[in-house]
């Protein structure tokens, strides 16, 4: 996952995961994909509110006013945008997804299966699971999917599977970062718990930290602070203080020099 100023990109590339039961409304989502002939699968559902979308290469989200805070934009920045709906396609094959794309707003192809819209409530379970039974991509891809789903708050998902060690990474890493765009107060309280657990690896830790960068300053810099003051790993507390050096933060600058000053 690559993070620019401006935006997010995710590629997507063939990945195969078996698809298993699910429970509630995901099951007969789930069903309908896998008992559907091999080729491109497609559904729809509604975007949260602030995500526009070109319908083939160009999502935005956070927007308001015409603003946007955050985008993937593998096409023109100038694309037309619709608020949505968000479209997963899925290649499917023998009931296997083998890749995932994601794209919001008018519908650009029309070949394979069309599933049509189906509630955000029944759709983002389905991606959740799909993320965590699937390799990285595909993973990614529906982690991605998930969080642009409206009245749905999946933070709490995204921080289970970023806590899972035997998940895939890419996966965890995009989860972390989309708990990091939530705007949940909760959610800045459980990256921090994220960073501090013992048996999370070290670069989800630093995508942990990363998204606290990300949180409203009130809320992630004190977080930082204290990462980079008692974390037990120096790389981790390096990557804090990275991040905390971007904030221009008053306190940012007492806690440096704090540092620099020694006992």
């Amino acid at each position: 996952m690559r993070i620019a100023d401006c935006g997010l990109r995710i590629g997507v590339a063939a990945a195969v995961w078996t698809l298993g039961a699910t429970s509630g409304t995901a099951q007969s989502l789930a069903q309908r994909v896998a008992g559907a002939p091999d080729g491109a699968v497609r559904f729809a559902f509604a975007a949260r509110p602030g995500v526009t979308g070109d319908g083939h290469r160009t999502i935005r989200w956070s927007c308001e006013d015409g603003d946007c805070g955050r985008q993937l934009d593998e096409g023109s920045s100038r694309a037309p945008c619709d608020t949505g709906p968000v479209r997963v396609t899925l290649t499917v094959r023998g009931g296997t997804v083998r890749a995932a794309h994601v794209a919001v707003g008018a519908q650009r192809r029309a070949d394979g299966t069309d599933l049509g819209r189906v509630p955000s409530a029944e759709a983002a379970p389905y991606l959740l699971a799909l993320a965590r039974a699937a390799p990285d991509r595909v993973g990614r891809e529906a982690v991605f999917a998930a969080a642009l789903a409206d009245s749905v708050s999946v933070w709490p998902d995204l921080l289970a599977l970023a806590r899972d060690p035997a998940i895939a990474r890419e996966t965890r890493r995009a989860a972390v970062f989309w708990v990091g765009q939530a705007a949940e107060q909760a959610a800045t309280r459980g990256l921090a718990e994220l960073v501090d657990r013992s048996d999370t690896d070290r670069e989800v830790q630093e995508a942990a930290v990363f998204a606290l960068s990300q949180r409203p300053a009130d809320e992630g810099v004190p977080t930082l602070i204290r990462v980079a003051r008692t974390h037990r790993d120096p790389e981790v507390r390096r990557r804090a203080m990275f991040w905390l050096g971007q904030s221009g933060d008053p306190r940012v600058l007492a806690f440096f020099e704090e540092l620099l000053a020694g006992p």
